[in-house]
């Protein structure tokens, strides 16, 4: 049906058509074969540029036997005026006063060329700026575009980080390739302005947790007075395990390993469903505030539901990404 109505088309319109279709096409697959590393696209768009240096052939040659036409020949060889020739065939012209306008050639091709040429940045710039019908998770984002008041604690706290910061200097675009799966996209992302347990609300602990297919990272602050070394003489008397001193940004820091806690809640029964039990290990990296360690410390702790734990190489290097993008705690 499309072949026959241009067909029906005149010369000087269906060619410069096809001539801006087959560019516009030829030129659209040929960026989307590179971009995508598509043999079979490549020649697809290989295909369609051909076909238009044809047509443009075509048109160039038609332009010239226009402003060139080829004397006929006469029966002993001797050549015809082509005026002539063609008042001989058609007869003689309607009068003299009235002579037949032949349509503009040029005006047909541009006026062709531009309409078609609207409709083909049409389709070009459209996805782009129209709404993607695209049902490709897209990553999680921080902010939920609501305020709350902070707690008192973060009133008398010197310039302490917001869990709306801390989500935002976690959720990186390179956070899952940190993890050892770049492939995953965050499910979840949240901050929370939290207080220390045990502290009766007076100790500022925001914290931010991104979570993965297989990981989940959270990162806290606590801005309390215990630095790290007697962090690390209160996990030797606790339950963590594989407690590893070193230094992180000159900051005094730990390794140490806990489980995490599991809460199993039955919402048909309207209550809990069992008593809290012990969850899969998580790795934490404790890094002090700030250089002197004067006391409190980011927390940075990855765990999975099936138990796996990344290298302690991916705390440290999420640790060396994040902690720069968050202000150590002023000089008292």
């Amino acid at each position: 049906m499309l072949g026959f109505l241009l067909r029906l088309l005149p010369f000087w319109v269906r060619e410069p058509l096809l001539i801006a279709v087959g560019s516009v096409l030829g030129v659209r697959i040929m960026y989307l074969a590179l971009r995508d590393h598509d043999r079979v696209a490549a020649g697809l768009g290989v295909v369609f540029l051909v076909f238009t240096a044809i047509r443009v052939y075509v048109v160039v040659r038609a332009l010239r036997a226009r402003r060139n036409p080829t004397p006929a020949a006469s029966a002993d060889g001797a050549p015809v005026d082509a005026a002539v020739q063609v008042s001989a065939v058609t007869g003689p012209r309607p009068g003299p006063h009235t002579p037949e306008k032949e349509p503009n050639a040029w005006g047909q091709a541009i006026a062709a060329v531009a309409v078609f040429g609207a409709i083909a940045a049409a389709l070009w710039v459209g996805p782009r700026v129209m709404p993607s019908d695209d049902s490709t998770p897209q990553p999680a984002s921080c902010s939920d575009g609501t305020h709350e008041e902070l707690p008192k604690a973060y009133q008398q706290t010197p310039q302490p980080v917001t869990g709306e910061e801390l989500c935002k200097a976690l959720n990186r675009p390179d956070l899952a390739k940190l993890l050892g799966t770049p492939g995953e996209s965050a499910t979840t992302a949240s901050g929370t302005n939290n207080t220390a347990p045990l502290t009766d609300g007076k100790v500022a602990q925001p914290e931010a947790q991104v979570a993965f297919d297989t990981y989940t990272v959270n990162v806290s602050a606590t801005y309390n007075d215990l630095s790290t070394d007697q962090y690390v003489k209160l996990m030797e008397f606790g339950d963590e395990k594989d407690i590893k001193t070193l230094t992180v940004l000159g900051r005094p820091a730990v390794f140490f390993s806990d489980h995490t806690m599991k809460l199993e809640i039955d919402f048909n029964g309207g209550g809990s469903g069992g008593p809290v039990q012990q969850g899969p290990l998580a790795r934490t990296l404790s890094v002090a505030l700030d250089r002197s360690d004067r006391g409190g410390s980011f927390d940075i702790t990855v765990w999975s539901t099936s138990g796996a734990l990344p290298d302690d190489s991916a705390l440290l290097a999420i640790a060396e990404k994040v902690l720069p993008k968050i202000p150590e705690r002023p000089v008292r």
